[in-house]
């Protein structure tokens, strides 16, 4: 079984920083074979930020996968923006936008769905989908199949009225083709997870989808800052939601999911306990205050 540390939407820039030691402690304790950050590291993609975010990044668990989010493209700079949109990133996070991880229990492919050319949604593109193909091709037929990306290519029932990912519809498919067995994202500071099959009618397939709430970001949607730690087997996938506690000292579990694989995909088997708030998300307030 492998653990998962998923962490979202750090926006340094905007932080609350209070979340950071409770955060490290926390991530110390669980010890996670993978460490995952779902994108916008930073909030408006200066220098500061990005300098302040790696050096949080290298206290973390490693190894660590990252993915950009809309918020690592410059927003006040155009010739950065259409020019060189992520070469802050590349220099202070990583080199590679489309990051891998392989071990012989999981495949993780991350991949970058923010663009230039848009405010606050995503895409994901033809390339992209060659890649994971080539990746998941590769690998054992008996690992498990993961993807990560800022935008979610499906929603948490707990979130209304959201919008998924630019090119979804094509890219689920091709992701089904491949056997993808979980997608982490973010982008929407609101955790949960859900079944694909709610969205995508494909036969015998259902992934899981698994939400990160922003997990240091002062920018809440009425949430307290959040990361999933995710329990990885061949046969069950477990979710554990862990929330920074009132007095802000110390994440907790505040409660877990378990999804078992069938023959038709993967399906929701016993929920110890569940949240209770749901999220009615206005897509025209945008993400990018």
């Amino acid at each position: 079984m492998r653990k998962l540390a998923h962490i979202s939407d750090l926006h340094f820039g905007r932080l609350n920083a209070t979340t950071l030691e409770p955060l490290i402690a926390a991530l110390r304790t669980v010890e996670p074979h993978l460490t995952i950050v779902s994108g916008d590291l930073t909030q408006r993609a200066r220098t500061d930020e990005f300098v302040a975010a790696r050096s949080f990044l290298d206290r973390l668990p490693s190894p660590l996968l990252a993915v950009p989010g809309n918020h690592d493209v410059p927003l006040h700079n155009p010739i950065a923006r259409f020019f060189s949109p992520l070469g802050k990133y590349r220099r202070y996070v990583d080199r590679q936008v489309d990051p891998y991880f392989a071990d012989e229990e999981i495949v993780v492919q991350g991949l970058n769905t923010a663009r230039s050319f848009t405010w606050k949604n995503g895409r994901i593109n033809g390339e992209q989908l060659d890649l994971v193909r080539k990746r998941f091709a590769a690998a054992d037929a008996c690992t498990v199949k993961i993807v990560v990306t800022h935008h979610p290519l499906d929603l948490p029932a707990t979130v209304q009225r959201g919008e998924v990912v630019g090119r979804a519809e094509r890219a689920l498919p091709a992701l089904a083709a491949c056997g993808v067995d979980l997608l982490l994202a973010g982008h929407y500071h609101v955790g949960g997870s859900g079944e694909t099959s709610r969205r995508y009618a494909i036969d015998n397939f259902a992934a899981i989808t698994v939400q990160s709430g922003t997990t240091t970001s002062s920018r809440r949607r009425n949430e307290a800052n959040s990361f999933n730690l995710i329990y990885v087997d061949r046969t069950m996938i477990e979710i554990e939601h862990f929330r920074l506690r009132d007095d802000e000292r110390a994440f907790a579990a505040e409660y877990r999911e378990r999804y078992h694989r069938t023959a038709g995909g993967w399906r929701r088997g016993l929920l110890e306990t569940s949240p209770s708030n749901v999220v009615d998300l206005d897509t025209t307030e945008g993400d990018g205050d």
